[in-house]
């Protein structure tokens, strides 16, 4: 198992199977609040779904492709942040999260973000990193 301790409350793992039921749970409370600004939301209805999404981050991590990480804050799965793929002709990628509503508000994300960005330009020598967010997503937008 893959981790990454960013404070003594919080770490960043990569997703597994293990993980489904909590990630579900997790996607389902916030589905209110998630779905203006995430368009799968809507289409994640089963334990199934959410293990899909993590068969298809495995590859996607096994392939040198990215990676989708939990983000545990006290050691429960409070959200997720991860790569989007990476393009290694141009030495570019694309970070992408989200928090369940109850973790917003202790900087779970913003250390996140600083981690994974720090892991891109250190070790896996990127050289440009994006974050794309909507624009009326004002709490989003903040990160970068």
């Amino acid at each position: 198992m893959f981790y990454h301790r960013l404070n003594p409350d919080t770490e960043l793992r990569i997703l597994e199977h293990r993980h489904a039921e909590a990630l579900f749970i997790l996607t389902d409370r916030s589905r209110y609040h998630l779905r203006k600004w995430l368009p799968w939301i809507d289409y994640t209805q089963t334990v199934q779904h959410t293990l899909s999404f993590i068969d298809a981050a495995l590859k996607q991590f096994s392939a040198n492709n990215g990676f989708q990480a939990g983000i545990w804050y006290k050691g429960e799965l409070a959200g997720i942040i991860g790569l989007h793929t990476i393009n290694w002709e141009n030495r570019s990628t694309s970070i992408g999260y989200w928090l369940g509503e109850q973790y917003q508000g202790n900087g779970l994300i913003t250390q996140s973000c600083q981690a994974i960005i720090s892991y891109c330009f250190q070790h896996l020598q990127l050289n440009r990193i994006e974050i794309r967010v909507a624009t009326e997503n004002k709490k989003s937008a903040a990160i970068p």
